[in-house]
């Protein structure tokens, strides 16, 4: 994570927070060391992005200022058009796979182990006109089944032929 990756997770921690928050808790929330949680909440004060109230000797109240509200809001559009964008090129290429499949006389796509793009390659499947299904294990030997491997499989634990399996790590790296 990076300085502003971890900005912007405090930043939101605090907004989502509706009664005052402790730095010890935010750092334990957002998985960061007490001083670096600190140092961040610092950096965020100077660029007006939050401001802290002193309530007593041991309290402070954290409040996202109306520029931090902004910044939280354009960020996570920027990570939201970035996963979009993901998206698509994980489509596209699903689509290529599946059409190539289905080129090769397969009729059945078979997913193996959870994966994020499950919906995506079920969604190509029936645009394809493919039998699509999924589960932790493989059938075996099915006639017209492909084997496709969740991004979550290792790929030396497979006894699947190559040729007739796919591993979705692929797409991603």
């Amino acid at each position: 994570m990076n300085h502003s990756e971890k900005e912007l997770s405090i930043l939101e921690k605090i907004h989502k927070s509706k009664n005052s928050i402790k730095q010890r808790d935010l750092a334990k929330i957002a998985g960061l060391s007490l001083g670096m949680t600190n140092a961040i909440l610092k950096r965020l004060v100077e660029k007006g992005l939050i401001t802290i109230k002193k309530v007593n000797n041991r309290n402070i109240v954290y409040a996202v200022s109306p520029q931090g509200i902004e910044e939280v809001s354009a960020r996570s559009y920027k990570f939201f058009k970035r996963t979009i964008k993901n998206v698509v090129i994980y489509k596209e290429a699903i689509d290529g796979i599946i059409k190539e499949t289905k080129a090769k006389g397969f009729t059945k796509i078979y997913l193996i182990g959870k994966s994020d793009m499950d919906f995506i390659l079920e969604h190509m499947c029936s645009k394809n006109h493919m039998h699509y299904s999924n589960g932790e294990v493989s059938p075996m030997n099915e006639p017209g089944l492909f084997v496709i491997y969740s991004e979550s499989i290792n790929k030396d634990s497979t006894k699947i032929k190559e040729e007739n399996s796919y591993y979705l790590k692929d797409i991603i790296t």
